[in-house]
Protein backbone atom coordinates (compact mmCIF):
# COMPACT_ATOMS: atom_id res chain seq x y z
CA UNK A 1 0.00 0.00 0.00
CA UNK A 2 1.60 3.23 -1.20
CA UNK A 3 1.08 7.02 0.33
CA UNK A 4 0.00 9.50 -2.54
CA UNK A 5 -0.04 13.18 -2.51
CA UNK A 6 -4.06 13.09 -1.75
CA UNK A 7 -3.48 10.54 1.50
CA UNK A 8 -0.89 12.99 2.69
CA UNK A 9 -3.57 16.31 1.81
CA UNK A 10 -6.20 14.68 3.29
CA UNK A 11 -4.28 13.59 6.89
CA UNK A 12 -3.10 17.11 6.86
CA UNK A 13 -6.50 18.46 6.29
CA UNK A 14 -7.77 16.50 9.20
CA UNK A 15 -4.96 17.80 11.73
CA UNK A 16 -5.12 21.22 10.43
CA UNK A 17 -2.39 21.34 9.07
CA UNK A 18 -0.86 23.06 5.95
CA UNK A 19 1.48 22.45 3.86
CA UNK A 20 3.62 23.78 0.76
CA UNK A 21 3.42 21.38 -2.39
CA UNK A 22 7.58 20.70 -1.94
CA UNK A 23 6.81 20.03 1.48
CA UNK A 24 3.87 17.40 0.80
CA UNK A 25 5.83 15.92 -1.98
CA UNK A 26 8.81 15.21 0.78
CA UNK A 27 6.45 13.93 2.93
CA UNK A 28 4.78 11.60 1.00
CA UNK A 29 7.99 10.02 0.11
CA UNK A 30 9.20 9.88 3.65
CA UNK A 31 6.32 8.09 4.40
CA UNK A 32 6.30 5.41 1.53
CA UNK A 33 10.09 5.07 2.46
CA UNK A 34 8.51 4.40 6.55
CA UNK A 35 6.32 1.92 5.08
CA UNK A 36 8.60 0.45 2.75
CA UNK A 37 10.58 -0.02 6.14
CA UNK A 38 7.59 -1.77 7.89
CA UNK A 39 7.07 -4.03 4.47
CA UNK A 40 10.39 -5.99 5.49
CA UNK A 41 8.91 -7.50 9.02
CA UNK A 42 6.01 -9.48 6.53
CA UNK A 43 9.72 -11.51 5.39
CA UNK A 44 10.46 -12.34 9.19
CA UNK A 45 9.91 -15.98 10.54
CA UNK A 46 7.22 -15.82 13.09
CA UNK A 47 6.43 -18.97 14.00
CA UNK A 48 7.96 -19.99 16.71
CA UNK A 49 6.95 -16.77 18.13
CA UNK A 50 4.36 -16.94 21.03
CA UNK A 51 1.43 -13.97 20.98
CA UNK A 52 1.85 -11.52 23.45
CA UNK A 53 -0.03 -8.89 24.76
CA UNK A 54 2.79 -6.57 25.65
CA UNK A 55 6.53 -6.43 25.37
CA UNK A 56 7.44 -6.51 28.78
CA UNK A 57 6.11 -8.43 31.74
CA UNK A 58 3.69 -6.60 33.62
CA UNK A 59 3.69 -6.66 37.88
CA UNK A 60 1.11 -4.81 39.76
CA UNK A 61 3.02 -1.98 41.56
CA UNK A 62 0.24 0.04 43.67
CA UNK A 63 0.32 -0.04 47.07
CA UNK A 64 -1.79 -2.05 49.48
CA UNK A 65 -5.00 -0.36 49.92
CA UNK A 66 -5.42 0.04 53.52
CA UNK A 67 -8.18 1.83 55.20
CA UNK A 68 -6.44 4.75 57.62
CA UNK A 69 -7.76 7.73 59.39
CA UNK A 70 -8.56 10.81 56.86
CA UNK A 71 -7.45 14.16 57.89
CA UNK A 72 -9.65 15.92 60.15
CA UNK A 73 -12.48 18.37 58.33
CA UNK A 74 -11.42 21.50 60.47
CA UNK A 75 -7.95 21.04 59.26
CA UNK A 76 -9.00 20.31 55.78
CA UNK A 77 -11.09 24.23 56.04
CA UNK A 78 -8.03 25.73 57.56
CA UNK A 79 -6.80 25.79 53.59
CA UNK A 80 -10.08 26.97 51.99
CA UNK A 81 -10.04 31.00 51.23
CA UNK A 82 -13.95 30.59 52.49
CA UNK A 83 -16.04 28.17 54.13
CA UNK A 84 -18.73 27.16 56.16
CA UNK A 85 -18.66 25.13 59.87
CA UNK A 86 -18.65 22.10 57.31
CA UNK A 87 -18.20 22.89 53.85
CA UNK A 88 -16.57 24.67 51.42
CA UNK A 89 -17.82 27.87 49.91
CA UNK A 90 -17.74 28.30 46.11
CA UNK A 91 -18.74 30.84 43.66
CA UNK A 92 -22.19 29.87 41.73
CA UNK A 93 -21.51 27.92 38.33
CA UNK A 94 -25.17 27.20 37.11
CA UNK A 95 -26.84 30.65 35.93
CA UNK A 96 -29.54 31.62 34.31
CA UNK A 97 -30.19 31.14 30.52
Amino acid sequence: MAVTLEDVEHVAALARLSFTEEEKARLTGELNEILRYMEQLNNLDTSTVEPLSHVIELQNVFRADLQRPSTPREEILKNAPAHTEKFFKVPKVLGER
